[in-house]
């Protein structure tokens, strides 16, 4: 229920927020305080014109209906105010053409303005889809492990830059990749587009680590240009307890084990994706352990080099230490709001956050002990012995069988014989 009214509530507010963005409710207010001075001044031609600034604003806030309604109420206000004022001849009629050759062409100016708006939602919303298809917002847990991840685009109006995350259940356990392409615009994001499509098959074809690498390499070598490379930090999880890490000239993540934070610099250094044919230098497989309540943010270049107003880098280690939680998403949210206050409201280069936390095993729950009593009283067995075992009733003497006193007798018996 509650979260059904929410829903309504959110509705109420878009739609009231479209109401007041497609009302000219600053326009009419400009025409009726320019009716108000010139009724106390009386002044006649002097503010009459300036009447025209109300269809000229509405055209910049609402479409042409808004703009003509603004126009016809100033023009009707001209020809009234004027008549008060004791305007005669042309001038009565040159006000009232002037505010309606403005009010044509401030509707003309709506509709086209209303029209460009259009066309880019439309660029915005494919935008949208094309990340959401590239970048796919991976599920709250995965495999074993609990996940969550934030991204942001430095141009706000494009939804989709540079960086780069992919995180997917494989026949060789979870893996995952986070990038950074160099450069931006469109080529940077047909780069991070072929980087996620051969991680995503050579991920599930190739059992180690480095190999899924070496098939991203040569694909870049094939594709990108001689200046062009993507920094990466390719991770793996084949089994419980063991991470995978190949870094290749990417920030180095950040380990969390107990309370605290660790960055993982590789043991070998190797050169980004698509360089290493220059540079000569293969990159190693770097093996950690990570077990229950462990927890490792991988990051793009756009997170620690955002600065604040005294050019002072964020300090992602601190702000990371600050914000541990259970839940990965509180953390990564918490993350970015400081980061966003940390940059005074907008970033400047693309950020991506990705937390993998191993959550820790679940205890058995331990059976209820067995309470042993007697079949007459019902009352359990005290003491020690009643936890965890029950006494073995006695035997039950068979049906028709004989007492002690009966079974004496038959030996008697027998022995006289």
């Amino acid at each position: 229920m509650s979260h059904a009214r929410q829903h309504r509530g959110d509705r109420r507010t878009r739609e009231l927020a479209h109401w007041a963005a497609g009302t000219p409710v600053l326009p009419l207010l400009l025409v009726c305080v320019i009716t108000v001075i010139d009724l106390v001044g009386g002044t006649g031609l002097i503010w009459l014109p300036l009447l025209a600034a109300g269809p000229a604003l509405a055209a910049a806030t609402c479409g042409w209906r808004g703009v003509a309604g603004v126009g016809l109420l100033a023009t009707l206000l001209s020809v009234v105010l004027g008549v008060m004022d004791g305007v005669t001849g042309g001038n009565l009629v040159a006000v009232p053409a002037v505010l309606a050759s403005v009010t044509l062409a401030s509707s003309l100016a709506g509709a086209v303005r209303a029209r460009r708006e259009r066309v880019l939602a439309a660029v915005r919303s494919v935008a949208e889809t094309a990340q959401h298809a590239l970048l796919r917002p991976p599920p709250a847990t995965v495999g074993p492990f609990q996940v969550a991840v934030h991204y942001s685009a430095a141009a706000a109006e494009a939804r989709i830059g540079g960086d780069l995350y992919a995180l997917l259940p494989t026949p060789y356990g979870v893996r995952l990749i986070v990038g950074d392409v160099r450069g931006k615009g469109l080529p940077a994001v047909g780069t991070a587009a072929l980087v996620l499509g051969v991680f995503r098959e050579a991920a599930c074809d190739e059992p180690d680590l480095l190999d899924v690498v070496g098939r991203i390499e040569r694909s870049l070598a094939r594709n990108l240009g001689n200046d062009d490379f993507v920094t990466a930090v390719v991770a793996g999880c084949p089994e419980p307890g063991r991470l995978e890490l190949v870094n290749c000239g990417h920030a180095p993540p950040l380990l969390v084990r107990g309370a605290g934070v660790t960055a993982v610099e590789p043991e070998q250094p190797a050169p980004p994706l698509g360089l290493r044919a220059l540079a000569g230098e293969a990159p190693g497989l770097q093996v950690l352990s990570f077990g229950d309540g462990d927890q490792l943010l991988l990051y793009t270049d756009g997170v620690t080099e955002a600065r604040d107003a005294d050019r002072a880098f964020y300090p992602l280690a601190e702000g990371f230490a600050r914000h541990l939680y259970d839940d990965p998403a509180r953390t990564v949210a918490a993350l970015h709001e400081e980061l966003l206050a940390h940059v005074g409201g907008r970033l400047h280069d693309d950020a991506a956050l990705l937390l993998l936390r191993k959550p820790a095993a679940p205890e058995p729950a331990v059976p209820d002990s067995p309470v042993c009593g007697t079949a007459a009283t019902g009352t359990a067995e005290p003491g020690p012995a009643a936890i965890g075992r029950c006494a073995p009733a006695p035997a039950a003497a068979p049906a028709g069988g004989l007492g002690g006193g009966a079974l004496d007798g038959a030996r008697e018996r027998r022995s006289t014989a």
